[in-house]
């Protein structure tokens, strides 16, 4: 009996021995604006996929995840190309990741495409991206998904008439205001002034608002991207007194980002946005997320939509990885993505296998107060939203 329990405990060891050596290391390389003026923004996604890794150290299936940061400091696609380029050529990474900005996703799938290595975009939400190169695949969202329900409901049920829109003139903010423009448009509003803020660099909000002050709308829809920018626009719109005038203030949830809400005083109460989370959305898996978040970076911390991002990132990179047994494939790690379902804290999500973009909840939110602070408060939810550009130009 003890000769047996000798030879099975040997032959035991073995197997651990063995599993060891085929035990693979992958490397991703993570491309996030680390310093600058929004380095706030990749902070977050940083901390959601670092999070996802302290929680299921198990799941790759005994496989190594090696990250790889580098720094793209900000929209800059000249600088998120180089980086790119030597990520995998330098390297040898096997999937990239990450990206705060569409300009920087373009320049990136450029060399991804050519490379033949998986792009996972984690935030950029220019509808367009996916369509750039096959082994691109995004679990963050598209401006469409917002911008485009929210036009019929500003219209259906703000009685919204005549609005303006104000937006970040590059790839994203003329998405956004295209959705938003076509869906109100179509319900039977009017644009009355459509105003590009100069992106990146916008010395002063106050001459932009100003005008839309003067042409009297109902509405103001703005796009900017979070952060500085986001506190900037309602900093103004509180000081040219837009509200009292009788002008709201609508958008995607990038003006009200969760992690931002402290900075903004309480100028964004009532403002209605449509986005895909909230740090207040009343879910099982968003609680368990948002209690462990602040377990690790802080009581006074707060997960926002950057940080979900990153989180169900570094979640469908723990599929491929554990799907592939560790050996990466750009082709068969793009077959692994597609229809990719993940119970997320913010709620359900699906890689589309057509289109390789995510398709999830929106949620309509009004800012509120609850206790001392300001939340996005969820209130009406449509269900599994496909990319509407996408959609709309499969019509055509």
């Amino acid at each position: 009996m003890k000769k047996l329990t000798f030879f099975a405990a040997s032959f035991l060891a073995l197997l651990m021995a063995a599993g060891t050596v085929s035990a693979e290391t992958v490397k991703v390389g993570i491309i996030l604006p680390y310093s600058g003026p929004n380095a706030q923004l990749g902070q977050q996604v940083d901390r959601g996929f670092e999070l996802y890794q302290k929680l299921h150290a198990d799941g790759t299936g005994g496989h190594k995840i090696e990250i790889i940061k580098r720094d793209s400091t900000g929209p800059k696609p000249d600088v998120a190309k180089r980086l790119a380029t030597e990520l995998i050529t330098r390297d040898k990474v096997d999937i990239v990741a990450g990206v705060v900005y569409s300009n920087n996703a373009f320049a990136i799938s450029d060399v991804t495409r050519k490379a033949k290595v998986p792009l996972l975009i984690m935030n950029a939400g220019t509808a367009a991206i996916t369509t750039r190169s096959p082994y691109t695949a995004r679990v963050s969202f598209t401006m469409w998904q917002a911008a485009y329900p929210l036009g019929k409901y500003a219209y259906d049920k703000m009685k919204i008439r005549t609005a303006a829109v104000a937006y970040a003139n590059y790839s994203p903010g003329k998405d956004s205001k295209n959705a938003f423009t076509k869906a109100f448009t179509a319900a039977g509003g009017k644009i009355v002034a459509d105003i590009p803020f100069p992106f990146p660099k916008i010395p002063d909000f106050t001459p932009f608002l100003q005008s839309v002050k003067d042409a009297k709308p109902d509405a103001l829809y703005v796009f900017i991207p979070a952060g500085k920018w986001a506190t900037g626009v309602m900093k103004t719109y509180d000081d040219l007194g837009m509200r009292a005038a009788g002008i709201e203030l609508i958008g995607p949830g990038d003006i009200t980002q969760d992690s931002e809400l402290p900075n903004m005083g309480q100028v964004p109460l009532g403002v209605v946005t449509m986005h895909h989370y909230s740090a207040a959305g009343d879910r099982a898996e968003n609680k368990a997320f948002v209690k462990a978040w602040k377990d690790a970076y802080g009581a006074d911390s707060t997960p926002d939509f950057f940080s979900v991002q990153g989180y169900d990132g570094m979640a469908a990179i723990h599929e491929v990885v554990r799907k592939l047994d560790g050996k990466i494939d750009a082709d068969k790690a793009i077959a692994v993505l597609k229809g990719w379902k993940f119970a997320s804290p913010r709620g359900p999500i699906m890689i589309d296998p057509e289109t390789r973009d995510i398709v999830q909840n929106q949620y309509l939110r009004k800012v509120e107060k609850r206790g001392d602070a300001l939340a996005n408060i969820e209130t009406a939810t449509l269900e599994m939203v496909k990319d509407p550009w996408k959609e709309l130009e499969k019509k055509k």
